[in-house]
């Protein structure tokens, strides 16, 4: 099987099965997704959809939390990974946005990833569901799922997303990014894949030695 016929099949089962896949992180606006994708490194979605909610209320547009000092914002997020660092980023985020962009989220995947606290993957994760680019992000369930699935070999993330973005579809890369992240959060797991559940396992690399 050639590489182009793996993406294909896998891409095509997608397509059938699972024709709508989004983000299950919760935003109204791309000021909260970015908020939200910050808070999401290595942290559940389940958890920064419950921390968000009383942030946003309480810092409900850039200039409000670009106003805030650490101990105004870090109430609302201590319960995510990694708190102090995080609830700095995102007053410094919320300073750049309003003193270099207007308070706007920028488009454009070098001035995102200007901002404090957003590197490649949050600013493809933006990119591609604000402005609809077509990036793919690249976090560990991707990293994973590629790698299982024969899609890259790639040692690093841009790697992979530059291997992901040579075969995908330009249509198809903003929801195939969701498509591989849902399949690596329930399915294809990091510890015990779910193989006897896995309906890809025709087209995946790794399943004669892991699915035993």
């Amino acid at each position: 099987m050639t590489k182009k016929e793996r993406f294909n099949s896998i891409l095509g089962w997608f397509a059938e099965n699972q024709p709508v896949a989004q983000s299950e992180l919760h935003f109204a606006n791309p000021y909260q997704l970015l908020v939200a994708v910050i808070l999401s490194a290595q942290c559940t979605d389940r958890r920064v959809n419950l921390v968000t909610p009383p942030l946003f209320e309480r810092f409900p547009t850039p200039a409000e939390l670009a106003s805030a000092s650490f101990d105004d914002v870090y109430p609302y997020v201590k319960s995510v990974s990694y708190p102090n660092a995080k609830a700095r980023h995102l007053i410094a985020m919320a300073r750049m946005l309003m003193a270099d962009y207007n308070g706007e989220v920028p488009a454009d995947i070098d001035a995102l990833m200007r901002l404090p606290g957003v590197g490649r993957k949050t600013a493809n994760v933006i990119a591609s569901i604000v402005y609809d680019k077509p990036v793919i992000a690249v976090d560990t369930h991707v990293f994973r799922v590629a790698h299982r699935l024969g899609l890259s070999n790639g040692s690093t993330p841009l790697a992979v997303e530059k291997d992901l973005e040579r075969y995908i579809p330009v249509e198809q890369r903003a929801i195939s990014h969701h498509w591989l992240i849902l399949h690596g959060r329930y399915v294809c797991v990091a510890r015990k894949p779910k193989c006897a559940e896995c309906p890809l396992t025709a087209w995946c690399q790794e399943f004669p030695v892991i699915g035993k």
